[in-house]
Parts: structure tokens; sequence; C-alpha cells
């Protein structure tokens, strides 16, 4: 089946490519979720017009990425916790917590965008990889500190 991306899908295209997938994939998945549409006689008619509206929202989404990244480049967050004992704390500091601490900073991201593999346990500072997109992604600090 043919479908017509209506955003980038890594592996498989960017927004605006007619691409050949499997039905199942297709009607199950790309369609209902909004990620493409089918690609018949009258869409790929309309496909010029479409591509260029989507094209130009990609892009949008692509400078608003970047103003994001700006933000986030360069960031350290301080985190303070009770210290259980030497140099491991009270609970643990999670993705949540970093993407509150970056609200409070004005900057607006998903807790799904936080590639924290594991839960921060220990005082120091770490390197947490932000994901943006499919292709960009920003590593921000995050300084945890004995609270006193």
């Amino acid at each position: 089946m043919e479908v017509i991306l209506r955003k980038d899908i890594p592996k498989l295209g960017k927004a605006g490519d007619v691409v050949k997938v499997k039905d199942g994939y297709a009607r199950n998945y790309l369609i209902p979720k909004g990620l493409a549409i089918l690609a018949n006689q009258k869409t790929l008619k309309a496909l010029e017009n479409q591509r260029k509206i989507i094209l130009a929202k990609a892009e949008r989404e692509r400078k608003k990425l970047e103003s994001l990244a700006e933000k986030l480049e360069g960031i350290t967050l301080t985190v303070y916790r009770k210290i259980i004992e030497e140099d491991r704390i009270f609970g643990s500091v999670s993705s949540v917590d970093i993407v509150n601490m970056l609200k409070e900073q004005g900057i607006e991201i998903e807790k799904s965008q936080v590639q924290l593999d594991e839960p921060i346990k220990k005082l120091g500072i770490f390197e947490v990889p932000i994901k943006l997109s499919s292709d960009k992604t920003i590593n921000i600090k995050v300084e945890v500190l004995e609270e006193k």
C-alpha cells in the first residue's frame, strides 16, 4: 500500500514522501495516528499542495527544535537531596524531576524526551541526554548536591 507521510518517521521517510508499506502497518498505525494519508489518484494530485504545507510545517518544527536546543545548550540543573550514606542520596532524581526543573526555567519538554537510563541515586554531576528529534540529542548537566 502506498501512503503519503505527513510527518518525518525514522527509517521510513520524511514528511511529504510517498512510501510503500505493508497494508496492516498503514491501516492500523500510520493512518489512524495521522502520520500518513492513503496515496490514491485524488491524493496524489493534491500531493503537491500538501507537500508545500507539510514541508512548511516541518520547517517550523525544525526552527522550534533549534531554538529549544539553543535554550538547552549549556544548562546545568542543580538538585539538592538528603544523603543516606557517603554519596548515596535519599530517593532519586528521575526524568520527571528533570522535566519539572526545566519547566521552572521556562523550557517545556516531554518526559519521554529525557533519555535517562535509570534514576540518579548518587551525588555528583551527570550528563543527561535530551532527545529533541530522531536525529538531534542535546546533553544537559544535572548536579546533585547534599541538602543542608
